[in-house]
């Protein structure tokens, strides 16, 4: 390969745990004993009933943010995505047999083909939101099958395809492939601008100078500010157009969110399925995270958490709901917290079904003004470019080779710019030619020793 990393630290291979590593599905679980404030909480321990509670409802919170703005930038029911993403964080944890702590929320990756694909708006329901879901589902059958691959050969392959020079690229892409569609979004008028501007500047503000959780909630934080400050704007001083509140007194406290059946074109398919590879990239990342984190063999297991989370997108997609992935938010909550235990995302996952069987809470969120969404996701397209830009660095990938500066430059403007090339009538759309045209250098630069 000519994109050569210098070799990683040397570090003690993790030791060989008889409850966690014996042999059955599940590991064998134990009651936590230590002082949960000096010593971690490992994977299969258990705290008592109280604290699991508190721990899952912060667990919740720190996707909830990112997991309602998804939805509803692509015009999907948030509040079937809150259940949809409880439900998945519990068959996730089934299908692990408990060994990957993890958080299932609503996916990014998704945004830019469901938008490329269904021509949305930005603004209501997306009219074409079947033919969105029979991609996502085509996108989780395809990454579940590479699940069972994985549990069958392990993850080298993936890292031979998709080294970080590529994965950095991708992840890049994503970002800024929305670019354009985001500004125009809010350039409506200049009120929408400025207000879009004014939200970008508050979760900025949540990001930078807050710490512990409100950091964390940077997203849910910054638009609650803005949302504050849009309403003393409007409702109250007559600027812009003013927050209509009808539709949540309207609104039963306890129900089911409305289900979509998928239609399945090939268009939105060959669109939207190559998004599993993105997926893989970005798990792999959270899965060693959450190894070197819990100093757990939880790399055996990759494969059944790819299997979970395939699994869990097709079903998501096949009620209505969006693609789903692991939350970087919650394994930042295990960093600050120390406890791994995967008992918690049960009972994260039962708080967030709660929250989703409640249409007064989700007639709250349909009030957010586009304005606000707009420049949250000035934030959010902008975190994920520069994601790519931090695997590079992480990485230390080498730009004075010729071919790490073609693998990452060529797929960057070409996602950027939306490049899309068309293979036997399907249209690959910008981030799925960008990727294949990174993977398909990697692999043609991979064949000479050096530059």
């Amino acid at each position: 390969m000519t994109h050569h990393s210098p070799k990683p630290p040397v570090t003690e291979p993790i030791a060989p745990n008889p409850d966690f590593d014996n042999g059955r599905w599940f590991p064998t679980w134990r009651p936590f004993t230590g002082d949960i404030n000096q010593h971690p909480v490992g994977i299969n321990e258990y705290l008592p009933a109280g604290k699991s509670v508190l721990l899952g409802v912060q667990h919740t919170f720190a996707m909830f943010g990112a997991t309602v703005l998804a939805p509803l930038l692509m015009g999907f029911d948030p509040n079937l995505a809150i259940l949809m993403s409880g439900i998945c964080t519990l068959l996730f944890f089934v299908i692990t047999g408990g060994r990957m702590p993890s958080y299932l929320g609503s996916s990014f990756a998704f945004i830019a083909p469901v938008i490329a694909v269904t021509a949305y708006a930005g603004t209501g329901a997306n009219a074409n939101l079947n033919i969105a879901l029979g991609g996502i589902m085509a996108c989780g059958i395809l990454y579940a099958l590479v699940g069972l691959l994985v549990m069958k050969t392990g993850t080298g392959w993936i890292e031979r395809l998709m080294p970080p020079v590529v994965t950095g690229a991708i992840v890049m892409i994503i970002g800024l492939n929305l670019a354009p569609v985001t500004i125009q979004g809010v350039m409506g008028n200049q009120f929408d601008a400025w207000i879009a501007t004014m939200t970008t500047l508050l979760i900025s503000l949540v990001a930078v100078f807050t710490r512990g959780m409100l950091r964390r909630l940077l997203l849910l934080v910054g638009l609650v500010l803005a949302y504050v400050m849009y309403f003393i704007l409007t409702n109250l001083m007559g600027l812009g157009a003013p927050i209509d509140f009808s539709g949540i007194s309207a609104a039963s406290w306890l129900g089911l969110p409305s289900i979509h059946t998928p239609a399945f074109d090939k268009h939105a398919i060959i669109m939207i399925a190559p998004i599993a590879f993105i997926l893989v990239a970005e798990n792999l990342g959270h899965f060693k995270a959450v190894e070197g984190m819990t100093r757990a063999r939880v790399t055996p297991y990759m494969g059944r958490a790819f299997l979970a989370d395939g699994l869990a997108t097709t079903f998501s997609a096949g009620f209505g709901g969006t693609g789903v992935t692991t939350y970087a938010e919650n394994i930042g909550v295990m960093a600050v917290t120390k406890v791994y235990s995967t008992t918690i995302f049960v009972m994260a996952g039962i708080v967030a079904i709660l929250l989703g069987l409640s249409p007064k809470f989700g007639a709250l969120i349909q009030t957010i003004p586009n304005p606000l969404l707009g420049g949250a996701s000035i934030v959010v397209f902008g975190l994920i470019a520069i994601a790519g830009v931090k695997i590079w660095l992480e990485s230390h990938i080498d730009f004075s080779k010729n071919s790490n500066l073609i693998i990452a430059a060529v797929p960057v403007i070409m996602g950027t710019g939306n490049l899309s090339l068309h293979i036997g009538g399907f249209d690959l759309g910008g981030i799925g030619t960008a990727t294949l045209a990174a993977i398909v250098l990697n692999a043609l630069f991979s064949l000479q020793k050096d530059d």
